[in-house]
């Protein structure tokens, strides 16, 4: 089964007087919808927008898989484990927050900065805290997060190709740029198609296209 979520859908959020604009796919702060909390083990796919000089303070996370992926711009990154990293496109950033952890997240740039981060619910909550980044992960690379069950594939294609899904209980797909096809369902940037028991799909580009897809079991 697939459900199509479009990005005109998403709840608003952020503080766009202080540069700060978000765009949220599940249930998050004050828009709260017990329908629409988690799939899978995704809780979050949170799309930002951020100024030059805008950001996010130090604030607190604990028992949650933080994915982060660089849009445009540069994101500076600090947290209370003393990693300080700048993450650009390509790069895949993981924060396991496991039993609490606080971070600071700023475009520290002069170009605005979109980044889209992804929130996972581990397996088994608590832990020590831990940080990775990948720098310019490869299409044929996936990024695993075995502490959620989870497998991130980043795809890139050109108008009219096509990729093959992977066979999945649960398969969540975001389009970060362009548009697909996607069983029967033709998707723009934001859009995100959450699917149930994936099996023999396939995504084709109709123009080019940048695709965020987890697949989790």
């Amino acid at each position: 089964m697939t459900d199509v979520r479009r990005a005109a859908g998403r709840y608003p959020g952020g503080d766009p007087a202080a540069g700060i604009e978000s765009l949220h796919a599940f249930s998050f702060g004050p828009h709260y919808d017990p329908d629409n909390l988690r799939f899978g083990a995704v809780i979050a796919c949170n799309e930002e927008r951020l100024a030059p000089g805008a950001g996010f303070d130090e604030h607190p996370h604990s028992h949650t898989e933080i994915v982060t992926w660089v849009v445009e711009g540069e994101l500076t990154h600090r947290d209370s484990t003393g990693h300080e990293t700048v993450v650009r496109p390509g790069d895949v950033q993981r924060l396991s927050s496991a039993a609490g952890v606080r971070h600071v997240e700023r475009n520290d740039g002069e170009k605005p900065l979109t980044f889209v981060q992804m929130w996972l619910a581990p397996l088994d909550p608590g832990g020590e805290p831990s940080y990775e980044i990948v720098r310019g992960i490869a299409d044929s690379t996936p990024y695993a997060v075995p502490e959620a069950a989870a497998m991130l594939h980043v795809r890139r294609l050109g108008a009219g190709e096509r990729t093959a899904m992977p066979d999945a209980r649960w398969l969540y797909v975001h389009v970060v740029h362009g548009e697909v096809r996607l069983d029967g369902e033709q998707l723009a940037a934001g859009d995100a198609a959450r699917v149930t028991d994936a099996e023999g799909l396939d995504a084709v580009a109709v123009t080019r296209a940048e695709l965020l897809v987890w697949e989790m079991s």
